[in-house]
């Protein structure tokens, strides 16, 4: 993660790679929302983030001021003609191109078509819980979590399962490589790229039945859709849809590992499952999103200027007392929950029903075998930092 100086005021020189930040970021979401609601940073070419639900929610839903065209921040803005596809459509795209590129996808991700992966989802679980028996200890994150969202995306782009290890690595150099040189960001990009494009090119060439045959043979304005809007959109499916929800599966069961009393419900109320995985989302989401203000523009008092960054976390607007009661509080059959953990606006997660599926999935296969653990080491757990947080290190206690 690296190379930028330690934070030492929050206020005036927030970092969302800082290892603070990574390490527990809701003390200082709470001081920020008490003190300086939408903080400033120089850092990144200058950057904002807000920490009230309201103002998340207001600049999440306004696209007239705020551009999508790139949603990873970092010290590099992409060109202003990648608008409005943006960099990888349609979660970088605004309106009115936006609206097209994400409804192709749609029905992909409808609830009809994820039921149907869950019972391949269900036995991966079990093999690889399988995997871990006899083990007194293992790493939840590495050993279980990180798997299942790259077996289900592989399967249904139809891209190697094998390659696992490599679309971690694309995972952690466009997330949280952020602070990289331009030229080394490049690099990275264009190695994925370069892994994407013959894939690619082969379903041209033989079509499948996979996710990429699928957007080859889809069309947007009654036209084909073009090769480079495909490795775009393959590429942001690659990565969204294995860090943030590998980021969610583990959190859950970090959070149960040192919380016994909800653990113990979940074991013994299984019908709770559903409503805990909300709850777990809410105080525990993965996400945080940017965009670019497209020109000069003051919100609530604050002189944002063209080009500047900011940072939507939906982790703090999640935690926002003014908008849940006991906002802190892990309560697993919390009702009403109309968390943001899937976003916000025309950009909310078209994959929600997809993620929510894992989760459920492997949180009940992983106490179905494991009813009773813990955290082995408190102070070994280590947090991914950037803009999708989760446990990277999770070493749990399942023997005795």
């Amino acid at each position: 993660m690296a190379g930028n100086p330690v934070v030492t005021d929050w206020t005036t020189d927030f970092d969302h790679t800082d290892k603070a930040w990574a390490a527990d970021p809701y003390p200082i979401m709470d001081e920020l929302r008490d003190t300086c609601p939408v903080a400033h940073s120089d850092r990144f070419g200058g950057a904002w983030l807000p920490t009230r639900h309201e103002d998340v929610s207001a600049i999440a839903n306004d696209t007239e001021h705020f551009t999508s065209r790139s949603i990873v921040v970092s010290e590099h803005r992409p060109p202003m003609e990648l608008a409005p596809e943006g960099i990888a459509p349609p979660i970088s795209s605004d309106p009115p191109f936006h609206a097209q590129a994400r409804r192709m996808l749609l029905p992909v991700f409808s609830p009809q078509t994820i039921d149907k992966l869950e019972p391949s989802t269900r036995a991966y679980c079990q093999e690889l819980l399988a995997a871990l028996q006899g083990k007194d200890v293992v790493d939840a994150a590495a050993d279980y979590a990180a798997h299942i969202p790259v077996r289900v995306i592989a399967n249904m782009l139809g891209l190697p399962e094998e390659d696992g290890d490599k679309f971690r690595g694309f995972v952690l150099h466009v997330l949280e490589g952020v602070a990289l040189p331009l030229e080394e960001r490049i690099v990275g990009f264009q190695q994925l790229f370069e892994y994407l494009m013959p894939q690619i090119n082969d379903r041209v060439a033989n079509p499948k039945d996979d996710l990429i045959s699928f957007l080859l043979a889809s069309e947007l304005d009654g036209k084909p859709l073009d090769p480079f809007h495909v490795v775009r959109t393959v590429a942001l499916l690659l990565i969204a849809g294995i860090d943030t929800t590998w980021s969610a599966i583990g959190a859950s069961i970090w959070h149960l590992a040192k919380s016994p009393t909800d653990l113990k419900r979940l074991v013994n109320e299984p019908e709770l499952m559903p409503t805990a995985i909300e709850e777990l989302l809410r105080a525990y989401a993965p996400v945080t999103m940017a965009r670019l203000v497209k020109e000069d523009f003051e919100f609530q008092g604050c002189p944002m200027k063209a080009e500047d960054w900011v940072l939507l976390s939906f982790p703090a607007a999640n935690r926002d007392p003014a908008f849940f009661e006991n906002p802190d509080e892990v309560i697993l059959d919390r009702s009403p929950n109309r968390h943001a953990a899937f976003g916000l606006g025309i950009h909310r997660c078209a994959g929600s029903h997809l993620a929510r599926m894992e989760m459920r999935v492997a949180l009940e296969e992983w106490v179905k075998v494991y009813p009773d653990f813990s955290l082995e080491d408190a102070g070994a757990v280590r947090w991914s930092g950037g803009q999708v947080r989760g446990p990277r290190v999770l070493p749990i206690q399942v023997g005795p």
